[in-house]
């Protein structure tokens, strides 16, 4: 599919996960920023933060857990009225195991910006 193409939804998502693959501070900071409102959130089962700096350091802890993976969607992008739902995989890049898969619905502002983030873990390994 095209760019062209691109709901607003699954352009949202897209944007969602360049924020998640960021790996520098600066291009997670300027990632975080393009996909998420000022006052936008993120919660998880491990995480509860608001704003640009805590959606960051949630990623950056995330990459400091598990370096050297990638977050990756698992099927299509459901959307209707500013919600979004879709699942997701982190992989590793030098094996291809995905030891954490998960589901993350989002609420999204008219720009396509999102105000929240509610994830759910399906997959975490032992001990995370």
């Amino acid at each position: 599919m095209t760019a062209q193409n691109r709901t607003f939804h699954e352009a949202a998502v897209d944007r969602y996960f360049e924020a998640w693959n960021a790996r520098d501070a600066e291009g997670r900071a300027k990632a975080v920023a393009a996909a998420w409102t000022e006052d936008g959130s993120y919660t998880d089962p491990l995480a509860d933060v608001a704003g640009h700096e805590g959606v960051a350091a949630v990623i950056g802890a995330a990459h400091e857990q598990f370096p050297g993976f990638v977050f990756r969607p698992l099927g299509a992008v459901d959307g209707h009225h500013g919600v979004a739902r879709f699942g997701w995989e982190l992989v590793s890049e030098a094996d291809g195991s995905a030891p954490v898969a998960g589901f993350d619905v989002v609420t999204l502002d008219e720009d396509g910006r999102i105000r929240a983030v509610h994830g759910f873990l399906d997959r975490v390994p032992a001990g995370a």
